[in-house]
């Protein structure tokens, strides 16, 4: 029978980023299997406490945010697997399946020169080189080699959407202060 461990009631902080869900317990003491949502999932490990929520469907064990300090997180196999100093047992990490889990985007690692975190650049202004807005970005895709910018905007009265590659040879500047990207692009391609 799984038992909620004790866990104090939070605010979502207004830079949190869900990075995840606890997929399942793992092994008998207490370690939990999570599922990335990033194939890079370093906010998981340096991240001292995680904010859960629960899930938007299914049994919930609890209700609003509350957090879960980490003890390790690691890679294990394909995975990523946690420990908590509150989550003692095998039936103390199922109670926590489902969960939804958020980290502080300023908890976050730096990322290097020339890389982005994709929460980053939601929202964005894309412009070409000759200041032509070629519109907002909602979405990135990642098609294995390279990611692409989902950009929306609007023509005649009706929401658009286009695509940019995002690689040097299309992104000139990538200007987070400023809340734009520069690109070697046209409206017409």
């Amino acid at each position: 029978m799984s038992h909620m461990p004790e866990l104090e009631a939070s605010v979502l902080p207004a830079d949190a980023v869900e990075v995840g869900r606890i997929a399942d317990a793992w092994g008998i003491k207490g370690w939990f299997k999570v599922a990335a949502f990033s194939a890079d999932p370093e906010a998981l490990f340096t991240a001292k406490q995680w904010y859960l929520q629960p899930p938007e469907k299914g049994a919930r064990q609890f209700t609003g945010t509350v957090l879960l300090p980490v003890k390790q997180a690691r890679v294990h196999s394909d995975s990523v697997v946690a420990t908590s100093p509150v989550v003692n047992d095998r039936n103390t990490a199922e109670a926590l399946r489902g969960a939804r889990i958020f980290v502080a985007r300023s908890d976050f690692p730096q990322p290097e020169d020339g890389e982005y975190y994709w929460v980053d650049l939601l929202g964005l202004s894309v412009v070409n080189r000759e200041g032509v807005v070629l519109g907002v970005v909602r979405d990135l895709l990642s098609t294995g080699p390279q990611t692409v910018l989902v950009l929306a905007y609007e023509e005649d009265g009706k929401e658009r959407e286009r695509m940019i590659p995002f690689v040097d040879a299309y992104v000139d500047k990538v200007d987070l202060p400023g809340k734009t990207i520069v690109a070697d692009w046209q409206p017409d391609y």
